[in-house]
């Protein structure tokens, strides 16, 4: 009977350890009842590669830290003088063999049979059994061991991809408490905090495009609800069940966008140690949001524009393109028009980013939401706080309507916190939060004519932007455009003044 037949029913429940125990201390267990009774071995001990690939660690052993000869055998050092992975190798404590500088324990040993795994076109690791007997291992135990080579790199291959998977499952878990937090919500599902009111005409567009794979581009000022508005989009949408995966592409280094956007296979560039997936693979099927798209550089536009007109990419270092089905939703506090103009943002990626623009108003914008908002916020911090929610009074509301809110909602949530804070958690100080710097003069320090004098808020913007039309002559977007000379966003002039009744064609210039 030859040496395979002999061993067949030995590799088979080999085979049946490496591929159906679900951690690596309980294959290391059951190959050891498997494998020491047959070569008289002491121990056997499973190492593998570190996921930088320059070192090398204990994965498992048999014995656990009774195994201290084969820990010390195999150190840190090891992975560069390991001879060629070809055939199992005997090595006792009698040879000059370049491992042997390695086995210096100061404990009794004799022989050592170890064997290199390579699984997946990867190096993965080495298996090795140790005996205090020298002369333990024969060469039909090396002809053994190495039948054995593939099941025991298979366990390994095994074992890295369940702790990619633990370490990919900690990485969602903690993206989706980050944006619980900054969303200041318990799940990500549920509706918006002013659909009905101050975003009625936003949720009204949301609803026209989220059954479409159209492009939508979110316009409006830095915290203004942008992300929400993108994850309304998404979960009304037919790719709901799919991911939505959000990019901050004005937080990506340069040197690393097209790795982060795209991904990269393994040795395409320093430090690239295995292959990775971009964002817009991660995104597959659902829904990408590009947040702060206007931050991205000329050269990436372009790339980003390819993927957008064809669904095909290339990683970085690949040889072949790929393709995906991923819904575009970007955003942007820039005045996008004003950066096409002045040539930081390519003419055509906006017409295609542009298919559906969405407006977001500020804050300021839609005062009627603040009640509801604080209410919102309150209840939340209160919870946090002290486990029971607070409620502004109407001091409290009318003192944050009056504030102009230059952070919008996201400012709203910070103020209310603090509110909170300072109030012990037990009630809010909202003016105190705010720096007394809103609460309005007693008014006593005001003259009867003075009080008289001063118009409605709205009026005074509505006479403000009448001046700057006219001096523009009824344009509104563009270098020679009101908005340009506002400081605002065309799409927020616009709704301002749709809001305010402004009639555009009274400051036009009419052509003979």
């Amino acid at each position: 009977m030859s040496a395979a037949d002999k061993h067949y029913p030995l590799i088979v429940e080999a085979w049946r350890a490496a591929t159906s125990t679900t951690s690596l201390d309980e294959c290391t267990s059951l190959l050891a009842n498997l494998l020491l009774p047959v070569v008289k071995a002491n121990s056997i001990a499973l190492w593998r590669l570190s996921r930088d690939g320059n070192a090398i660690q204990i994965a498992s052993t048999s014995n656990g830290e009774s195994a201290s000869p084969a820990r010390r055998a195999l150190n840190a050092q090891a992975l560069a003088r390991l001879p060629d992975a070809g055939r199992a190798k005997i090595i006792t404590s009698r040879d000059r063999d370049p491992l042997g500088s390695l086995l210096a324990t100061g404990e009794p040993w004799g022989s050592l049979l170890f064997v290199v795994l390579d699984a997946g076109g990867e190096r993965r690791g080495i298996a090795c059994l140790l005996s205090t007997a020298s002369g333990t291992f024969t060469p039909e135990h090396a002809e053994l061991r190495e039948q054995l080579r593939a099941p025991l790199a298979t366990a390994l291959l095994l074992d890295a991809e369940r702790e990619e998977a633990r370490r990919s499952r900690e990485a969602l878990e903690a993206d989706r408490q980050a944006l619980l937090q900054r969303l200041d919500r318990d799940d990500v599902s549920g509706d918006l905090v002013g659909a009905d009111s101050g975003l009625r005409d936003v949720m009204a567009r949301v609803e026209q495009v989220a059954a479409t794979d159209a492009p939508v581009l979110l316009l409006g000022e830095t915290g203004s609800g942008k992300e929400v508005v993108a994850r309304a989009i998404h979960r009304k949408s037919a790719r709901a069940g799919a991911p939505i995966v959000r990019v901050n592409c004005g937080a990506i280094p340069q040197g690393l966008i097209d790795s982060e956007l795209f991904g990269h296979e393994k040795g395409s560039f320093t430090g690239a140690i295995a292959a990775r997936k971009g964002w817009f693979e991660r995104a597959d099927g659902g829904t990408l949001f590009l947040d702060e798209v206007a931050e991205l550089p000329l050269d990436a536009q372009v790339r980003l524009l390819r993927i957008l007109q064809d669904g095909v990419f290339e990683r970085v270092g690949a040889q072949h393109t790929r393709q995906v089905d991923v819904r575009i939703v970007a955003a942007t506090h820039r005045d996008v028009r004003n950066l096409v103009a002045t040539g930081k943002f390519r003419e055509d990626l906006w017409y295609r980013l542009s298919v559906f623009p969405i407006e977001i108003p500020a804050l300021r914008d839609r005062a009627e939401d603040i009640p509801a908002l604080a209410a919102h916020f309150a209840s939340r911090a209160g919870r946090r706080l002290a486990g029971a929610p607070l409620f502004p009074g109407p001091d409290d509301i009318d003192l944050l309507i009056a504030y102009p809110w230059p952070g919008n909602v996201r400012e709203l949530a910070a103020v209310i916190e603090r509110a909170a804070i300072l109030g012990g958690g037990r009630h809010m100080n909202v003016a105190a939060a705010l720096g007394g710097t809103t609460v309005p003069a007693p008014a006593s320090s005001y003259t009867v004519d003075e009080r008289a004098a001063i118009e409605p808020l709205d009026a005074a913007m509505k006479a403000h932007i009448g001046r700057a039309l006219r001096a523009t002559q009824g344009r509104v977007e563009g270098p020679t455009g009101a908005a340009h000379l506002l400081r605002i966003n065309p799409h927020t002039l616009r709704a301002r003044m749709r809001k305010l009744g402004v009639d555009l064609s009274k400051y036009r210039v009419a052509v003979t």
